[in-house]
């Protein structure tokens, strides 16, 4: 099952949305991994006849699906840094009017969505939709390293090792979680790890 309902929590966490078909003459999705999904339940032939879709597929494949949907332009990237510079080079070239649709993680998603806003992109013109693996982006408060997909809290942070609480606090701006010492004030004393939503 690639949906996740997130428990209630702080008001700095985002709230994921569903995709739906917007009006519009152009169209950017960037999905990532199981987010193909959610590109896949609003597809229509008019829709994708005018949209520039972005899929990174994460050890998924649904690459096949995507491509019988006939996207106006269809791009497949190993990574999200990899398909950085097309994202960029799309959003840079883009008219008024163009809606965004964002899907999968929400590391991916928050990411992409500080791109978009960086070019001066109202945030009305986007939807998000998380789909697949609740893993976080958590950047380290000590040493501000950034740990992708990370499962389980506490974790150790794989720049400077220190064993990371992970809090619910979301940075929009590093679309990353805050990772904090739990054993800062009683070293060594680190609680057994579990998964963040247990």
């Amino acid at each position: 099952m690639s949906k996740f309902e997130f428990p209630k929590s702080i008001a700095s966490r985002p709230v994921w949305g569903t995709l739906e078909v917007r009006a519009g003459e152009h169209h950017l999705m960037i999905a990532e991994a199981e987010g193909a999904e959610a590109v896949i339940d609003i597809a229509t032939p008019d829709l994708m006849a005018k949209t520039h879709l972005i899929y990174i597929p994460k050890g998924t494949d649904f690459s096949e699906r995507l491509q019988t949907l006939n996207p106006a332009q269809f791009y497949e990237s190993p990574s999200y840094a990899t398909a950085l510079h097309r994202i960029r080079r799309v959003l840079e070239d883009a008219h008024m009017g163009l809606q965004v649709y964002l899907t999968g993680t929400e590391g991916i998603m928050g990411q992409a969505m500080n791109e978009v806003m960086a070019v001066g992109l109202p945030h009305t013109a986007i939807q998000t939709e998380h789909r697949g693996s609740v893993a976080r982006r958590i950047q380290c408060v000590h040493c501000k390293g950034v740990t992708e997909d990370v499962e389980v809290d506490p974790f150790v942070c794989s720049h400077c090792g220190l064993n990371l609480f992970v809090r619910d606090h979301y940075s929009r701006r590093l679309a990353a979680y805050q990772g904090v010492r739990v054993d800062a004030e009683d070293h060594g004393n680190v609680p057994e790890p579990k998964g963040i939503y247990e």
